[in-house]
């Protein structure tokens, strides 16, 4: 099931319920035998119901986790670009659609072979342009892997005749996208940012990882991190950010929330999956084509009674 939060953001409070403990055993006097036994507590339904979605979460990060090696060889390199034919010189630059292209970035370590069914569910409605985009998985910085973005955004607008893009970034790739967008003047081009399942306030999970450059920058507190924390009063890009409760990579969980008075954002939680689910769940693929068919997602998606529906 999911089902979302709309901005602003409030910290989750306790995913577990407080077990009440018990008393003092009752006084029993004069009492020549116990005619039947004090029931124990059960053990309240909704830990029970977290452990079996958790261990199910689990199941389905390894299935997909296993696939996605298999399909790994099949993105390493770079995606061919189609060129279009160019109409005559002074002849009008029209698009064949009046939807931005998307561009898809994916996380560390990682290539476009993760987007493969969300690339087939965006591409099949109604013809939308989808790209992605390969970093190198020894890249050391987030701002010149923005750079990079930046100019493949530059040239994407260049090719298809559109002024702005819209851009879905699994982890890292979001962290990457929302610096083009917030620190280096990507809010001119990009007009939709999704995130799945980003670290946006850093992530301490698996402390050993800092010995990756790119990884200390994911961290909080770091100088990435705390630059995203700056003023941004004039940035144009709309965010919307799929954050799970299962994700056992963001630490804390609300790290994958973007909350930033500047920005215009709306947060989609989704329950009972994992990291690696986000950018493969059918469910979430719906969400994202939500939003990305919001002219202003965030402010839209705040305004809408139901807030933006995942289903």
């Amino acid at each position: 099931m999911l089902f979302t939060g709309a901005r602003p953001f409030r910290p989750l409070g306790s995913l577990l319920p407080r077990i009440v403990g018990l008393g003092p055993p009752p006084s029993l006097p004069h009492l020549p035998a116990l005619t039947a036994l004090l029931p124990l507590p059960a053990l309240p339904s909704k830990m029970a119901g977290l452990s079996v979605a958790l261990l199910k979460a689990t199941a389905l990060e390894v299935a997909i986790l296993a696939g996605h090696l298999l399909l790994y060889p099949s993105g390493i390199a770079q995606e061919r670009r189609v060129t279009p034919v160019l109409p005559p010189p002074g002849a009008p630059r029209l698009p064949s659609d009046d939807r931005p292209p998307v561009l898809l970035l994916h996380g560390f370590i990682d290539n476009r072979s993760v987007f493969v069914l969300l690339r087939r569910a965006l591409s099949q409605q109604g013809g939308r342009r989808v790209e992605s985009l390969n970093y190198s998985p020894l890249t050391c910085d987030v701002r010149g892997a923005a750079e990079l973005l930046g100019r493949h955004i530059e040239e994407l607008c260049e090719r298809t005749g559109h002024a702005r893009v819209d851009v879905v970034g699994h982890s890292l790739g979001g962290l990457i996208a929302r610096y083009y967008a917030q620190r280096q003047g990507g809010d001119a081009r990009i007009r939709t940012l999704v995130t799945l399942g980003t670290p946006h306030a850093g992530t301490r999970v698996v402390p050993l990882a800092n010995a990756h450059p790119i990884v200390r920058q994911m961290r909080p507190g770091s100088d990435v991190i705390e630059e995203l924390k700056e003023p941004a009063p004039d940035c144009r890009t709309q965010f919307v950010s799929f954050w799970s409760d299962l994700d056992q990579i963001m630490d804390p969980l609300e790290t994958a929330c973007v909350d930033h008075p500047d920005l215009t954002a709306q947060n989609v939680r989704v329950t009972g999956i994992g990291h690696l689910a986000l950018p493969v769940h059918p469910a979430v693929a719906n969400g994202i084509r939500q939003a990305l068919d919001l002219a202003n997602p965030g402010a839209d998606a705040q305004s809408a009674p139901g807030g933006l529906t995942v289903a």
